[in-house]
């Protein structure tokens, strides 16, 4: 996902990967625009799978994705240099994929819904699946579990499980309370495992 800057953006970034992201951003800002696709190599894949986890479609998630740097490279004079930059863009991927869902009108399946309309439980042993198909029903399912809590807890989630964030870092993404965040984490990780408590029985 680069923006077009071809061999210049090679050779601009092999002379400054070493440079922090606040340093790339005073450097675009400066007149470099080629600079900003090091910060795209940097952060395009977290981004990605913040989006994907959030909206739980892969080509909905490229667009989220190209969205989110397009956006900040539109408002880099804005970005506040005592904040991350990481906490920046994931805010702005973030509203993004609510934007998106919000869009959406979609109504949240129950677990005994997801079993009859995906097939939610494991095939029976009758069928010999092999572990590797097991563990990609697995994921599965727990993909779709996830999608299946509101938004506010699932961002929590993912960013704490998926992208390691801490608390702190969190809250400053989504300018809540830091009691706020855990009580989200809390709650939608005992959601979460009540939607998946039939996995344990069926592997």
């Amino acid at each position: 996902m680069l923006y077009g800057w071809g061999s210049n953006f090679s050779r601009w970034r092999e002379r400054n990967l070493d440079l922090s992201d606040t340093q790339i951003i005073e450097r675009t800002l400066g007149g470099e625009p080629e600079a900003f696709n090091v910060l795209v190599r940097r952060w395009e894949r977290h981004i990605y799978g913040l989006t994907l986890r959030m909206l739980g479609r892969d080509e909905e998630a490229q667009d989220a994705t190209q969205e989110t740097f397009i956006a900040a490279y539109r408002n880099l004079s804005k970005f506040r240099g005592d904040a991350k930059f990481s906490s920046w863009i994931y805010r702005i991927a973030l509203n993004i994929c609510n934007t998106k869902l919000r869009g959406r009108n979609k109504f949240m399946l129950s677990i005994e819904e997801e079993r009859e309309t995906h097939g939610f439980e494991l095939a029976a042993d009758d069928y010999d699946l092999s572990s590797n198909i097991q563990q990609e029903q697995i994921t599965l399912h727990v993909r779709r579990a996830l999608q299946g809590l509101p938004a506010e807890m699932r961002q929590i989630i993912i960013m704490k499980e998926y992208e390691g964030l801490k608390f702190n870092e969190i809250a400053e993404i989504l300018g809540i309370p830091l009691s706020t965040v855990k009580t989200r984490m809390y709650t939608g990780l005992t959601e979460l495992k009540k939607r998946l408590a039939h996995l344990r029985e069926a592997v």
